[in-house]
Parts: structure tokens; sequence; C-alpha cells
């Protein structure tokens, strides 16, 4: 992103980003397509952040999965977008069956510029390596790689208020991914409320199918918010995840659910007390 607005900028250019919705995988292989990092929602919040000025969604489906490399090159970048450079990574393809490459960009005429792979301590810096990280619990190093703390973002709603009649009131998240990239309990901050990372609220996090409490539950996340009681309900937050407590377990009981939630948030609060730049 950071150079992509650099390239615009030098030569006057608006910077624009191009996506894909639903992910390509996602249509041909739903089965197989990994899990998602990001909502089609959290993609275009980051991309404002970053400074982006347009973001281009496309919608794929059987019809734009047929076009041909000339009529994408033609149709998309030329008529509809005006495209005058174009950045892409150095193993980009595109156009029915991925017969497109960058060749074909600097054969038409486009100004081209190759992004090259980005290393992180030997390692390259792919979504694989982030769902990797994320999944073992390494949200540091999830981190690393991406720039920030990894994060979901949604808005809080109405749950079954079964947390508050146990002592911990929770903000409900909805989330889009119906397969978030980790699942457990974390010490997390709650962001949204205010300017700046300094309103970041610290708490504790569950995130998973409530096997306690629900039979084939979707995925759920529950924020505990530590000192706090205001009203939540309705606004857009965003949840970062800092340090994985535990993996998700059915208890027998609620008194003893009751138990590992009051020991999860002692494990949260010791976190933010030893991590405090967290």
């Amino acid at each position: 992103m950071q150079r992509l607005i650099e390239v615009a900028a030098a030569q006057g250019l608006k910077s624009a980003v191009m996506t894909f919705e639903p992910h390509p995988r996602e249509f041909f292989t739903p089965e197989r397509a990994p899990t998602r990092l990001t909502s089609l929602r959290e993609k275009l919040e980051l991309f404002a952040e970053a400074g982006v000025d347009y973001v281009y969604v496309c919608h794929f489906n059987r019809r734009f999965a047929a076009m041909t490399v000339q009529d994408f090159m033609q149709n998309i970048l030329r008529n509809a977008m005006d495209a005058r450079a174009i950045l892409v990574g150095d193993d980009f393809r595109f156009g029915a069956g991925r017969q497109g490459s960058k060749e074909d960009f600097v054969n038409a005429g486009f100004s081209l510029q190759s992004q090259p792979q980005v290393d992180l301590d030997g390692q390259r810096v792919s979504s694989t390596v982030v769902r990797e990280a994320l999944a073992q619990g390494r949200l540091d190093e999830a981190a690393r790689l991406l720039g920030r703390p990894y994060s979901i973002s949604g808005k809080v709603v109405h749950g079954d208020k079964l947390a508050r009649e146990l002592g911990y009131p929770t903000a409900n998240i909805h989330m889009l991914h119906e397969r978030p990239p980790l699942m457990g309990i974390y010490a997390v901050k709650l962001a949204g409320l205010g300017e700046g990372a300094a309103s970041d609220l610290p708490g504790v996090a569950s995130l998973g199918v409530r096997p306690t409490v629900k039979q084939n539950g979707r995925p759920t996340l529950e924020v505990h918010v530590f000192d706090f009681n205001g009203n939540l309900y309705g606004r857009h937050v965003r949840v970062k995840f800092l340090h994985k407590i535990r993996d998700e377990m059915k208890f027998d009981s609620l008194e003893t659910l009751k138990y590992w939630i009051a020991k999860d948030a002692e494990q949260a609060r010791a976190y933010f007390q030893l991590s405090p730049q967290n």
C-alpha cells in the first residue's frame, strides 16, 4: 500500500486497489478455500487507514472468471478504471485460466512496476504464513508479519446474556467470518471507541463455538472489557488479539465455566501488567 501511494503521488495520479469478492478460491472450491483473514468491510477499513484513494471491488462470478486477458485489460483497466500505472506481485496471473502475466501488461503499453516479495527474518510474508501463526497462537509473529495486531471488527449485538449472569458481561461482536483463522481465549484490546490507540480498552475475549452451552454452535466472539460500565450496543468496534491464553474447552457445568472465566480474566490482566506497552 505504501509503495502504491508513493508511485501514485510521484506521477500525479490517484491510488487505487482492485480486489475480488468472493475470493476466487471460495468461488471455485469453497470446501478447500483458506480461512478468511479479513471480511470485505475490514479490507475497506484497512485500505482507508493506509490512505488509498479508491477501491474497486470486482464481483467474482463465472462471467468474470471467463474474461479473457485482452478483455480484462481493455474493458476493466482501460475503459472502466483509466489505469495509467499498475503494480503487481512477482507471481501475478490474471484472465481466464490464469493465462495473463506481467508481460501482457507491458506489451499492451501499461506502465508496470513489479512488487518483489517481502521477507521478514528470512521468511516470505504471505497470508498462508499469517494463518499458520494465528492458528498456532503465535500472535506476536502474526503481528510482525502484518505490521499490526491481528484484529476482527464488527457491530456489538445482543447475546443470550449468559456471561452477564455469570458475573462477566461481554460485548458480543457480530462476525462476518464463518471460519475465523483463530479460536480460543485471548487477551485483547477493544478499539473504535475513540481516536487513537490510547482509547483502546483492555479485556479478555472468547472466540469459539461455546461447547459448554451450545451444540453445533457457530463461531462467536465475546469480549469482557475490564472495569467498563458503558453501553456498547450498536457500536462498530475492532478487537485486537494480543496474546493467547488457552484453547476453548467444554466444561461439565456452568460453575466450572465461571471458574475458568475468572481465571482467564486474571491471566489477561496479568498479561497487560507485564506488557503495558500493549
